[in-house]
């Protein structure tokens, strides 16, 4: 069997992969959660119930949001059950700390789950297989089941999963060490493309998503907040707005407490009966603000003081040998700063939620990625124990990071405390771009000291950004472990001599982590400089790349002064492993025809390579350059994410991956003035369009025995150095700051 497996999608198929067969599992309804895997006859497990008609429930404690999460977990459940997947129902779980983390980000669904999800099905099979055993009289070794019944061979007898359910909720579980887990040629589900849980009921309009969760008698509110991030509200006058038919109230919402974590900004809300009179009135509010310290925020200003920082000696966070000797004695050097900007997370659906608090309690349905956080922010917005917060979770219509910060679910709870009925809140985009938790913008100064043939021999690196933590209150200016970690303090390069050094940053506006986080600016840097290096020396990327790895490897980080992140797993286990991030190249190479492509006279292809999230990808891009246009033939993407477990949804997210990586490299930029944040909409915050996306885009997957690692995000951080190096290879000009559109001359 070959080891790689390949997709090309071009635009004219996007639709046909989107939207592809009928599915075989039911979705979840916004209302009427039953809790049915818990009452279930047989419930083995807090993910899994099995009914005495035999139906299979399997829960989904995470979000859905185009991952596949709500699909892969029950398909390895049913898999290792051995159930008939056309028996098998999907209930979403509500947030409840029983079913662990909900929080859906850091691509980390399947790596944590997927043994809990194995031992649930494996169970529940042992013990349908002991009550058959008991039933008949036989050794349970002789015993086996499969596709929704249990069958003894000898006998010829078989009875259904429905039929034992009642007996094996009479039995004590198996230890740990009784479970038998099956081997891959055994897959019957497992990476066999079983269409996604939810996609029937989205396809027919079924689905249903933040923006379509509704109460009884609820009211839809709308809510001014201050333009300027932690404004306050001096006065307001709600007098036309109530003037608008259909207009209940208005409502000012406090203004959030040092530090704001995930509370309401506060602002002005007006509440009505429908959407367009709540925005409506909303227009014709009159308020006045004090804007506060913030106000003298101005993003082009502040970029060059980044600069300037990152031009300073900061604080060490990895280091080895001696830089300074190893520059002072290179034969040649060079230096160069890259910069990234402020970015929105623009998911298709903006923030939506509706609640009721009623009797000292909350249930409300949101379009959340963290249920937990849910409880947790609505709790503290009404004075309220977490345990008395319930909160369904619907589709969402993209996340991307952004809804796993529960703001407007605490605004939904905190109108409803005060008007004593259902509030649903509802962000509209240019809500949604103005007053996002921001991805951090980036300056990176980079300075190599390299011997006679180009390679280097000391290597300094300093980034400069706004923290994720100043969301918590931490004032210190610099970054966390976890951002350093974050393709920083672990470069995977043999370099003898090396240094990362991390600067200080004040913020101005909500910091908050989009997807890939830190990785996006920090390999943009790092793979743009290696290209410029390869170039200097008069190499080939791909070779210089390779060269600069040197044999495959296992590399323990010891940063100073602080641990390796290592997305919180054992070094151990998820080593930094230079071989697998050779063979992703190695791969792309071939796939792509490197090296048998011409180059220049506005056509080039560029490459960069990057390990984030515990997973390998490498890119090689086409580009073909005229004037100020560019268009991207083909982009070749390789991942190697150790075992997988739905390869349909792995190719998927590694095209969106593409798609979403050329809107931040091509055109995706939030700018402030005057402390308010200038963009409002599509048309001034830009993302791909057909025509700017890559025209098609080739998945290559590296089949491995690893231990599984991330999807959603590892594929996004090489599409920025790998275009801005292919613009490079067609016209000779290095842009060092994105968006790249506008460097292009």
């Amino acid at each position: 069997m070959s080891r790689v497996s390949v997709r090309t999608l071009e635009r004219r198929t996007f639709l046909k992969y989107t939207f592809g067969t009928g599915a075989l599992i039911l979705g979840t309804h916004v209302d009427g959660w039953a809790s049915d895997a818990d009452k279930a006859a047989f419930h083995p497990s807090v993910y899994l119930g099995i009914e005495s008609n035999g139906d299979v429930i399997v829960v989904a404690h995470r979000s859905e949001m185009g991952t596949g999460a709500r699909s892969t977990l029950p398909m390895v459940v049913a898999d290792f059950l051995e159930a008939d997947w056309k028996r098998v129902r999907v209930e979403q779980a509500i947030g409840d700390e029983k079913y662990g983390s909900q929080n859906t980000d850091g691509s980390c669904s399947i790596r944590d789950f997927v043994d809990a999800m194995k031992a649930a099905g494996v169970t529940a099979r042992l013990m349908l297989e002991q009550a058959a055993a008991r039933q008949w009289g036989v050794p349970a070794a002789e015993c086996a089941a499969r596709n929704h019944e249990v069958a003894h061979a000898k006998s010829g007898r078989k009875a259904g999963f429905g039929e034992l359910a009642p007996l094996a909720a009479k039995l004590t579980a198996p230890d740990k060490s009784a479970l038998r887990f099956k081997p891959a040629s055994e897959y019957r589900y497992i990476n066999k493309n079983v269409p996604a849980a939810h996609q029937q009921d989205t396809i027919n309009g079924k689905g249903l998503f933040g923006y379509d969760a509704s109460m009884p008698g609820m009211l839809i509110a709308s809510v001014e907040h201050s333009p300027v991030y932690g404004g306050k509200l001096a006065s307001f006058d709600a007098a036309e707005a109530m003037k608008v038919a259909g207009v209940r109230a208005v409502i000012a919402i406090d203004r959030f407490k040092e530090p704001h974590n995930f509370q309401a900004l506060g602002g002005v809300a007006v509440l009505a009966d429908h959407t367009w009179a709540a925005m409506q009135g909303r227009r014709k509010l009159s308020v006045v603000w004090d804007a506060g310290v913030h106000a003298s925020y101005d993003s082009d200003r502040y970029r060059e003081q980044l600069i300037e920082t990152a031009k300073k000696p900061g604080k060490v966070v990895a280091a080895r040998g001696d830089v300074e000797a190893g520059l002072a004695g290179a034969a040649k050097t060079h230096e160069a700063i890259y910069t990234t900007p402020l970015l929105a997370h623009a998911p298709m659906e903006p923030p939506a939620a509706v609640a009721e608090f009623k009797d000292g309690k909350v249930v409300c349905h949101a379009a959340t990625q963290n249920p937990q956080a849910v409880q947790e922010t609505v709790a503290a917005a009404v004075g309220i124990d977490k345990k008395d917060v319930t909160c369904h979770v619907t589709l969402l219509g993209g996340g991307f990071g952004r809804k796993s910060k529960p703001d407007y679910v605490a605004e939904a709870a905190i109108l409803s405390k005060k008007t004593g009925r259902p509030v649903k809140v509802v962000w509209t985009r240019e809500d949604d771009v103005r007053h996002d938790f921001h991805h951090s913008t980036a300056a990176m100064y980079l300075r190599a000291g390299l011997d006679a043939s180009g390679r280097p021999a000391a290597w300094l690196q300093r980034s400069v950004f706004p923290s994720i933590n100043t969301t918590f209150g931490d004032t210190s200016g610099y970054g966390m472990e976890v951002e350093m970690g974050m393709g920083w303090n672990d470069l995977p390069y043999n370099i003898p001599n090396h240094r990362a050094e991390n600067g200080q940053a004040l913020h101005h506006l909500r910091i908050g982590w989009l997807r890939a986080v830190a990785n996006v600016y920090h390999a943009f840097a790092i793979h743009s400089f290696v290209d410029e290096l390869a170039h200097l020396a008069g190499k080939d990327p791909v070779e210089y790349s390779l060269g600069l790895l040197g044999p495959g490897r296992k590399i323990e980080v010891k940063p100073v002064g602080m641990k390796y992140w290592n997305h919180d797993q054992d070094q151990e286990k998820y080593p930094l492993d230079t071989a697998r991030l050779r063979r992703v190249i190695e791969t792309v190479a071939a796939r792509s025809g490197w090296g048998r492509r011409a180059k220049g006279n506005g056509h080039g292809w560029g490459f960069a390579a990057h390990r984030s999230f515990l997973t390998y990808v490498a890119i090689a891009t086409e580009v073909q350059v005229e004037g100020r246009a560019v268009r991207i033939p083909n982009m070749h993407i390789c991942v190697d994410a150790g075992q997988t477990f739905h390869e349909d949804r792995v190719h998927s997210q590694m095209e969106g991956a593409c798609v979403f990586g050329t809107s931040l490299a091509m055109l995706s930029e939030i700018s402030v003035k005057e402390g308010k944040v200038v963009q409002s909409n599509f048309h001034n915050y830009r993302v791909a369009r057909l025509t700017e996306a890559p025209a098609k885009v080739h998945v290559h997957l590296i089949r491995s025995d690893a231990p599984p690692a991330g999807i959603g995000e590892p594929g996004v951080p090489p599409v920025a150095p790998s275009i801005a190096n292919a613009i490079f290879a067609a016209t000779g000009q290095r842009i060092r700051d994105l968006p790249l559109r506008k460097g292009l001359a």
